[in-house]
């Protein structure tokens, strides 16, 4: 994983980031990996838990700091960061991979076995990529916050919501440079994933939002407004994370594209 310069050492001597332009609240650094500590934090979350408006109280001046923000929930049965067995030495550079490539590669491997009843709609050849809007309606930064915020005001979301900051070039990059293994026993080098996290970022103005140990969840600037837009980006979400769909609650691609996808601002894997 090619890396920037790390700003969260500084921390460890300055906790409030004043040196950083920050103002953080109590936190930690969290360096453990599943092959025991690294080399220097991955990232750093706040003790206490997050509530609106600390996106873009903390986020915002953070960013400019070069680092970034995503709600993590600390309250699940796996516990925090430093429980989720990360594994930064694994993850190659999102920026190596062609998305297309990537979901291509899934498509060929799952779609013939778990499309089901959707054959009339998709075939197992690769249907190739969603088509991009003409515009984003809103803009991605705006549309974060604003869904962090309402994800920690609705709060079924979390458990234990905290604010966490991660070095790294752009939102989309951020699971693999925590070194995250949410997706393991789907893909083990999460690099890739990010590659089309980066290409939503690019095409709908996506941004990552939240994580827990399996479960990943990106706000949308720009969702798919027509049955057969949605339908498209299914297929991508399909290949991504099958078992959005097949272990999910609709029974079948279609019926995920109308529900799941179809105007909707907040996306959100799961992987078992």
């Amino acid at each position: 994983m090619a890396t920037l310069p790390n700003p969260l050492p500084t921390l460890a001597a300055d906790p409030s980031g004043r040196s950083l332009g920050l103002g953080l609240p109590l936190g930690r650094l969290i360096d453990a990996t599943d092959d025991g500590p690294w080399h220097e934090p991955l990232l750093w979350h706040a003790e206490y838990a997050a509530s609106s408006g600390a996106w873009t109280a903390l986020g915002t001046p953070a960013a400019r700091a070069g680092l970034l923000p995503v709600l993590i929930d600390v309250g699940g049965t796996q516990g925090g960061p430093e429980e989720w067995e990360l594994m930064p030495g694994e993850m190659s550079y999102p920026g190596d991979h062609d998305p297309e490539e990537v979901l291509a590669g899934f498509w060929e491997e799952y779609a013939d076995d778990e499309l089901g009843a959707d054959e009339e709609f998709f075939s197992d050849t690769w249907p190739g990529l969603a088509k991009a809007p003409a515009s984003l309606p809103a803009d991605p930064d705006t549309r974060a916050a604003e869904t962090a915020d309402a994800l920690l005001d609705e709060g079924s979301w979390f458990k234990e919501p905290r604010l966490a900051l991660v070095p790294a070039r752009r939102s989309a990059d951020i699971p693999a440079a925590i070194g995250w293994t949410g997706p393991l026993n789907h893909e083990n080098d999460v690099a890739r994933l990010c590659a089309v996290l980066r290409s939503w970022e690019d095409r709908f103005g996506i941004r990552v939002i939240a994580l827990s140990f399996d479960q990943l969840v990106v706000s949308v600037a720009a969702p798919p407004a027509t049955r057969e837009e949605a339908e498209a980006v299914a297929a991508e979400h399909f290949a991504f994370c099958p078992d959005n769909i097949t272990q999910g609650h609709h029974e079948a691609l279609s019926e995920y594209a109308e529900h799941a996808v179809l105007g909707q601002r907040v996306w959100s894997f799961w992987w078992d």
